[in-house]
């Protein structure tokens, strides 16, 4: 999908920090930023899907470089912090994309919810919590020296409306929207009033990790679990990656200047839908 996305004059010279930016949701918003004329650093615990999301931002004008990090590694953020700084001097913007589920964490027709492991659950809301906590750490003290700054976290919808089978992923991300709330009021309160912290919560949104599981090969239609999940949203389909672009730019802009502690949800929907 290729959409028209507005160019946000203000965000031109500025630098953003995008964890997980070698997938498909913020490697689409590191795009988007460098099409307004921000400078990128991707982080992502792989250094081959980093430097790729930096190539073609390059490729196509922009400034961008991949660096490798763990961000449940403190000493891993810290120094891809350092990187950034030594590469572009500044941090203006975070957004902390890095995340996601682990079937070890899920119940299914062979895992009972009883059968799941502490451990597995903990590690997968760790993925997703404390894998926003700990850049934000690293940038608060910028921030502060700064007097201003932005962080955009990812969430999802099923940090607001659980998902009937994904208890450590929905539980991780319900996390990051308590986190979300209240960094923006520690953020305002103890550093200054223009640190802004927001989240969006984007839905159903098809990829290339999840397209096999949604979408029937060969016959290119929904199998049966993505018939369901397409019942569901009103809008009667799934987003794609390019779709969290806006909301995305809109938060980290300006435009949005009184908005912080807000969840966005871009989900066709979804959160909308009573069922009844």
């Amino acid at each position: 999908m290729t959409l028209n996305l507005p160019v946000f004059p203000d965000l031109k010279g500025q630098v953003a920090v995008i964890t997980g930016g070698g997938g498909a949701i913020c490697g689409a918003i590191a795009e988007g930023l460098s099409y307004s004329g921000v400078r990128v650093a991707i982080w992502d615990i792989s250094a081959e899907a980093a430097n790729a999301t930096a190539a073609g931002i390059n490729n196509n004008g922009g400034d961008a470089v991949g660096i490798s990090c763990n961000v449940l590694k403190k000493s891993d953020v810290e120094d891809a912090f350092s990187a950034t700084m030594d590469r572009f001097d500044q941090v203006d913007i975070l957004v902390n994309g890095a995340g996601g589920s682990r079937k070890e964490a899920t119940t299914s027709a062979v895992q009972s919810f009883s059968d799941i492991a502490p451990e597995a659950l903990m590690d997968t809301v760790a993925l997703n919590y404390a894998g926003s906590v700990l850049p934000c750490q690293a940038v608060a003290e910028h921030f502060s020296a700064r007097k201003a700054g932005i962080v955009l976290n990812i969430a999802s919808i099923a940090g607001e409306e659980p998902l009937s089978r994904a208890i450590g992923y929905s539980n991780g991300k319900a996390a990051v929207i308590s986190f979300t709330k209240w960094l923006a009021v520690h953020m305002a309160r103890e550093y200054s009033p223009l640190i802004r912290v927001n989240a969006i919560s984007p839905g159903f949104i098809l990829t290339e990790q999840n397209r096999f599981l949604l979408v029937d090969e060969e016959t290119t239609q929904p199998t049966d679990r993505g018939k369901k999940i397409i019942g569901a949203v009103p809008m009667g389909r799934y987003g794609e990656p390019e779709e969290i672009v806006g909301a995305a730019l809109w938060l980290v802009s300006k435009s949005a200047s009184f908005v912080t502690g807000a969840v966005v949800a871009v989900d066709g929907g979804f959160t909308a839908e009573s069922g009844v």
